[in-house]
């Protein structure tokens, strides 16, 4: 008589697994879908700014924001203009 074994799967291929079943779907980039940001970014705009830096002054990476490589890179231009005008503090305020 042969016994069959199950096969034991690790916690580690199990939440490889998961992992890739929760998979949320592509982000989209803000700039390109709407209407509103057609003209393209501006550095006087800082309340828009301030929504893509974290609360230590750092700029959003586009992995975690959802823009497109072009629009990440305007993005980052004006906030650093924006920063140079004093409108943005380069670091977190205490």
């Amino acid at each position: 008589m042969i016994k069959k074994s199950k096969l034991k799967i690790s916690t580690r291929l199990l939440r490889k697994k998961t992992r890739r079943s929760s998979f949320n779907g592509k982000k989209h980039c803000r700039f390109c879908s709407s209407k509103e940001f057609a003209l393209g970014l501006d550095y006087k705009n800082s309340a828009l700014l301030r929504s893509f830096l974290t609360e230590r002054g750092k700029i959003l990476p586009s992995r975690i924001s959802g823009n497109c490589a072009r629009h990440q890179r305007s993005l980052s231009t004006s906030i650093k203009q924006a920063r140079v005008v004093a409108l943005i503090p380069f670091t977190a305020q205490y």
